[in-house]
């Protein structure tokens, strides 16, 4: 596993967050590149009087309805001072909320600290719950896996195995029988939660899927905009193992397996790869099959279960 380097600038944040926040970008278009480095979106009402030590670098500054008051009170000479304290750290971005009209001070500010300044007519709350959401998710740990990640019967299924094993051939007819490709070859994947992965395509992968002797193939344009998925939750890897290692197989498949990933068990099942194998159907019913062990219902218990009643019986063998 590769490992990713997570930040986020704030000009991609505005580009993730602009449709849904409907920010409008007024001044220090030049700043764009700054880096975020925490998840921490605040509102820095006591900086504004002073409190130097409330105002912390590389982080989005929210101002709504009590500061935007605040500020308004002010004469000419108070308001510069709040303004400088404000900005004397290098902030990430300031975003004024609640529609309110933007001081040119402030503006001139951004301008000449090259600090990003945005407004958007939703309410701070809110601004800040998205914001923070976005920002958390671009920072989580992440790490590069390389196979097929794919959306089967509703499950993120990751197809692993060793280079030309079949991986990408298997995921072309999955996508033909009407299940979702989601990245081929290398997939991002993030710990989004304590227990919870999300496999991502990189942006220059969406959509294409490399086929030896075919070459490299546009899925959304061959299938159609359901054959593809940008991102999804790894809950399942289903490992290719060639013929001859067939011996480590477990035939009654009694041991769960299972693979940690930044942290995190993802339940693993391993199918032998030969000539004539349709791994297609075994990889949808590997998938049903974990479906129903999450539902509580393990069949190969079960049948051990009935063999184990069966020996109990006394008439057991009796001809």
């Amino acid at each position: 596993m590769d490992s990713l380097i997570n930040y986020v600038t704030v000009e991609d944040l505005f580009g993730r967050a602009s449709d849904q926040l409907q920010l409008t970008w007024l001044a220090g278009h030049s700043g764009g590149s700054r880096r975020l480095t925490s998840e921490t979106v605040q509102k820095p009402t006591l900086a504004l009087i002073g409190h130097l030590n409330f105002v912390h670098p590389n982080r989005v500054q929210v101002l709504g309805c009590a500061e935007m008051d605040y500020l308004r009170k002010l004469d000419a000479d108070s308001l510069s001072r709040a303004i400088d304290n404000l900005f004397s750290t290098e902030l990430a971005a300031v975003v004024v909320a609640n529609g309110e009209d933007v001081p040119e001070p402030l503006v001139q500010a951004a301008e000449r600290t090259e600090t990003p300044l945005f407004t958007t007519p939703e309410q701070s709350p809110y601004l800040m719950q998205v914001l923070s959401h976005i920002i958390t998710q671009a920072l989580a740990p992440s790490t590069i896996m390389h196979g097929v990640f794919l959306e089967v019967l509703g499950l993120g299924v990751l197809i692993t195995g060793d280079p030309s094993v079949g991986k990408s051939e298997l995921a072309l007819e999955l996508i033909t029988r009407g299940h979702r490709l989601i990245a081929d070859d290398a997939l991002e994947v993030y710990a989004i939660a304590h227990d919870t992965l999300e496999g991502r395509c990189p942006v220059l992968l969406r959509d294409f899927m490399e086929v030896r002797g075919l070459g490299v193939l546009n899925i959304r344009r061959l299938f159609g905009e359901t054959a593809v998925k940008l991102k999804k939750n790894v809950k399942l890897i289903i490992h290719l193992t060639p013929a001859e290692k067939w011996h480590t197989v477990d035939r009654l498949d009694m041991k769960a397996e299972s693979r940690e990933i930044l942290g995190v068990a993802v339940p693993e099942v391993r199918i032998p790869v030969a000539v004539g194998r349709n791994l297609a159907v075994l990889v949808e019913v590997a998938v049903r099959n974990h479906i129903m062990r999450l539902r509580g219902f393990n069949s190969a218990e079960e049948f051990a279960e009935r063999q184990r009643a069966m020996m109990m019986d006394p008439d057991f063998g009796v001809e």
